[in-house]
C-alpha cells in the first residue's frame, strides 16, 4: 500500500519529534502493509519549512533507512495550507507537489472554516495543470456540516484525502459520519495515514483497509491505498470516481 500524507520528517512540524521517532514510524510502516509514503510536513508559510530543507532531511532520512535495513520508500511532498499566494508560490516553483512531479498537491483548510478565497484558489492551481488534493474534510467542521460544500469543490476537479482513523472511530461520530458519506458518495480518491507519532493514526492504518474491505469490498481498498496513489506519485491521471472505476473493473 502507498501513503500519500504523513508526517515522518524529523524536526520540521508537528509530526516525528527526531530521527529515532520517524524510523520507529517506518518500522509502523511496514509491519502495518505499507510500502511507499509520501512525506508531507504542514507549509503553512512562505519560508517554513522550504522546499529545500524539506529535500534535505528527507535525504538524510532515507540514509537512515537503509542503515537501518528498513524497506519503505519515502518521497517529497508537502501539506500546504490554503491561502491566496498558493497558486502564485507554486508558478514561481516553491512548492513541492506529491512526488515532486508537479502535478497533485495536499492542501489542509483550517479546521473550522472554508476561505472565501477557496474556489479561487483551487480554480488556479487547476488552471497550471495541477490538482489540489483536499486533505482529510471529514474534518472540517464545515465540511461536516454541509456535505455539499466538499461536492461543489470536488465536481471543480480537486480530489479528496481521508485519514484512515476517521474510518475507524478514532476521531468523534460526526467526522465518521461524514467519512462515510464522502466515500459511498465517490467523493473520495486516496486513503492516508496523516501520522505524526508512531502510535495514533499509523495504528488505525491497517484496521482502517480491513474496514473498507469488509464494508466495500477488495475492488475499493486496491484502488484508494493502491492504484490511485500509484497515480499520484507518478502523476499519471485519476478518474472522476473510484466507485465508478471499481464497478466499471
Amino acid at each position: 500500500m502507498i501513503d500519500i500524507h504523513s508526517h515522518i520528517l524529523p524536526g520540521l512540524d508537528d509530526g516525528a519529534a527526531n530521527m529515532e521517532e520517524a524510523i520507529a514510524m517506518a518500522r509502523i510502516a511496514v509491519t502495518a502493509g505499507i510500502k511507499q509514503m509520501v512525506a508531507t510536513p504542514h507549509v503553512k508559510s512562505r519560508t517554513y519549512p522550504s522546499r529545500e530543507l524539506i529535500l534535505e532531511v528527507l535525504v538524510n532520512l532515507r540514509r537512515k533507512l537503509e542503515k537501518n535495513s528498513i524497506p519503505l520508500v519515502v518521497m517529497p511532498g508537502g501539506e500546504y495550507g490554503i491561502e491566496p499566494g498558493l497558486p502564485q508560490r507554486m508558478a514561481s516553483g516553491e512548492v513541492l507537489t506529491i512526488n515532486d512531479t508537479g502535478r497533485y498537491l495536499l492542501v489542509e483548510f483550517p479546521a473550522a472554516s472554508v476561505p472565501d478565497f477557496t474556489t479561487t484558489v483551487l480554480n488556479e492551481l487547476l488552471a497550471q495543470d495541477v490538482t489540489p488534493v483536499i486533505a482529510h474534510p471529514e474534518r472540517n467542521y464545515v465540511f461536516m456540516g454541509d456535505y455539499s460544500r466538499l461536492y461543489d469543490l470536488v465536481a471543480r476537479g480537486s480530489l479528496v484525502q481521508l485519514t484512515a482513523g476517521s474510518l475507524t472511530g478514532y476521531y468523534c461520530t460526526e467526522v465518521a459520519d461524514a467519512a462515510r458519506t464522502f466515500l459511498e458518495e465517490g467523493w473520495v480518491h486516496f486513503i492516508a495515514s496523516d501520522a505524526h507519532n508512531r502510535s495514533g493514526q499509523l495504528l488505525q492504518f491497517e484496521i482502517a483497509t480491513k474496514e473498507v474491505l469488509r464494508l466495500y469490498g477488495d475492488g475499493l481498498r486496491r484502488c484508494l491505498l493502491k492504484s490511485n496513489p500509484q497515480r499520484a506519485i507518478r502523476g499519471e491521471s485519476i478518474g472522476d470516481s473510484p466507485l465508478l472505476e471499481v464497478s466499471g473493473s
